[in-house]
């Protein structure tokens, strides 16, 4: 039979057969393509797949005869965007700990807890129970310890102390923590890190990320923290541990 010959169904009918048949072949393709994929370009993809956030936005728009108007607009958040956010937040919150005025070698890097009113760092031999606190802004503030711990020590301030804001963090618990997520550190000169949680185990979080300074925060790519860096490279002690201090009487 010669196509010319076909009606207007038929021809529609043989369209959609088409564009069926491809697409099952298209997919059929991109799967097996993606099954022979090194590991970290599937990381990527997984990546690019789950930060795709889809918002719904009630947008009034003008009426049209006969059309409804959709009830919702889609928002694409990418990728790179939660993660410059998220660097931004954890600059923002990192904090210098001089053992004098600012004018004094640095002794330590921490992190500002802002609803807290608190500074969590790493636990050191030479932490001085009293220390200037200095914040990403320039403020400088007198803090003390208030809770040491075997692997966290955190400073606290006088109730009059006039602190800056900063964005306040969560603290995700280690239980909700896989292997596979994207984590974020500064190094001790500021520049961003990145890596994927290797391991959570009893010692802490391990993560394939070097460079970062003990008692500095390790964030998701939400911003909120994982952990805090020790003095083992790429080991981190778990967010649990702040809260657990926190909770415990001074």
């Amino acid at each position: 039979m010669n196509i010319e010959d076909l009606s207007k169904t038929q021809l529609l009918l043989l369209t959609i057969l088409v564009n069926f048949v491809t697409a099952i072949a298209t997919a059929v393709m991109t799967v097996s393509l993606l099954d022979e994929a090194p590991p970290t370009v599937m990381q990527t993809v997984n990546r690019i797949v789950e930060r795709t956030v889809e918002t719904a936005a009630q947008t009034p728009l003008p009426a049209i005869p006969g059309i409804q108007a959709p009830a919702k607009e889609t928002i694409i958040i990418r990728d790179e965007d939660l993660l410059s956010a998220a660097i931004r937040a954890d600059a923002g919150r990192r904090v210098l700990i001089h053992k004098g005025a600012t004018t004094t070698p640095v002794i330590a890097y921490g992190t500002y807890l802002p609803d807290k009113r608190a500074v969590v760092t790493a636990t050191a031999t030479g932490l001085p129970k009293e220390a200037t606190i200095e914040f990403a802004d320039g403020t400088a503030v007198e803090a003390s310890v208030s809770r040491p711990g075997a692997s966290l020590t955190i400073y606290g301030f006088a109730d009059a102390a006039k602190l800056p804001a900063a964005t306040t963090p969560d603290l995700i618990a280690s239980a909700s923590l896989n292997q596979g997520q994207t984590l974020v550190a500064l190094s001790r000169e500021g520049a961003a890190v990145s890596g994927i949680i290797s391991l959570v185990g009893a010692d802490g979080i391990r993560a394939n990320v070097t460079g970062v300074p003990a008692g500095a925060a390790a964030v998701n790519i939400s911003g909120d923290i994982i952990g805090i860096a020790t003095a083992v490279a790429g080991v981190f002690a778990p967010a649990d541990r702040i809260l657990t201090l926190l909770s415990e009487a001074p």
